[in-house]
């Protein structure tokens, strides 16, 4: 009997084993297929100027898949800085970068051989917010004079637009407070929440972390304070557009199915799907900013850059004495590739 049963073990033994390997070989060649595929895709390096929820069309169309399904392996990097992306798409280390387009015009105004294109934009307001080390329920802009402020780079973008409020509401940003522009808005919190200044314009998550942190309050948007102004745009060089036009295209499809999404889904479905691009953050978190972010009407319903935006950016610059001189709109606008994402 014993023998029986040790025959029997020994059989059932060697059909596991045997089943065990037939699946294996299943599972290397289903492998091999999905690596093939994987192999299929065009890689494209894209630099985003900062990792924000305020970009969440993008990491919806990132985590559902779009750019996949668009034949494309996308490697997203952060520069920390529109000056640092622009630097890295004209060296081409990035194939796209995705920026204020104040930098494609900056780089045309110094020269540039191989322009930098505009092909899409994504925001259609300010992300950024006045943050108080008090909680201010009643603040007015005039509470900014004589005070100090960290307000980020230079002719940057957020910079620029914050200085444009306060022109617009009768402030003179050089005369009627201090303004501290030597330090990268990506490393501004750190700086506010280290002690210094007694405001800062802030992007998200680092307003809400500083008001969780309790070093700091949020006490006005920027973006409903200076209307629609195109914020932030991906553009690429004017040769890696006419090399790679499928290319351009398909990315643009899989923002536009990203923009879609988050005009048609409420704040806690959205967060839900962009949390694995900040693991840092609850889903509470989240949702409060997209939250945030949804009611200013922050994002387009499509990419398409308009020739009226474009001049308001000219007209920030201008007001900011950033402009050498007025940009035709078709050296540096490509509308071609949002227009048929939309048809599409």
């Amino acid at each position: 009997m014993k023998k029986i049963t040790a025959f029997l073990c020994t059989g059932i033994l060697a059909l596991g084993l045997l089943l065990t390997g037939c699946g294996e070989d299943k599972t290397a060649e289903e492998t091999g297929e999905e690596t093939a595929q994987r192999e299929e895709l065009q890689r494209v390096t894209l630099n985003e100027v900062a990792h924000s929820i305020f970009y969440a069309p993008q990491y919806v169309a990132i985590e559902e898949g779009y750019f996949v399904e668009e034949g494309i392996k996308l490697e997203l990097v952060t520069g920390f800085g529109a000056d640092k992306v622009m630097a890295s798409v004209l060296s081409g280390e990035s194939d796209i970068g995705f920026m204020g387009s104040e930098s494609s015009i900056y780089a045309y105004q110094q020269g540039a051989n191989d322009p930098v294109i505009n092909f899409a934009q994504l925001t259609q307001r300010a992300g950024n917010f006045v943050v108080a080390r008090e909680e201010m329920p009643d603040f007015q802009w005039t509470d900014l004079i004589g005070r100090d402020v960290l307000g980020g780079r230079k002719s940057g973008m957020p910079e620029m637009v914050f200085e444009y409020i306060l022109k617009q509401k009768g402030i003179d940003p050089d005369k009627d407070l201090n303004i501290d522009r030597s330090i990268d808005f990506g490393s501004t919190a750190a700086a506010f929440a280290g002690g210094q200044g007694e405001f800062s314009i802030e992007f998200e998550p680092s307003a809400t972390a500083l008001e969780q942190e309790g070093a700091g309050y949020v006490v006005a948007s920027c973006g409903v304070e200076s209307g629609y102004v195109p914020y932030t745009a991906y553009s690429a060089k004017k040769s890696y557009i006419e090399k790679n036009p499928e290319i351009i295209q398909g990315f643009v499809n899989a923002l536009q199915r990203g923009m879609d999404y988050v005009n048609t889904h409420t704040p806690e479905e959205i967060a839900r799907i962009i949390q694995p691009q900040f693991e840092e953050n609850d889903l509470e978190t989240i949702t409060t900013i997209v939250e945030r972010y949804q009611e200013q009407d922050t994002w387009k319903e499509n990419l398409i850059f308009q020739e009226e935006s474009f001049e308001l950016l000219q007209d920030i610059l201008d007001s900011a004495g950033e402009l050498e001189e007025r940009v035709p709109y078709e050296e540096l606008v490509d509308v071609s590739y949002a227009e048929k994402a939309v048809e599409k």
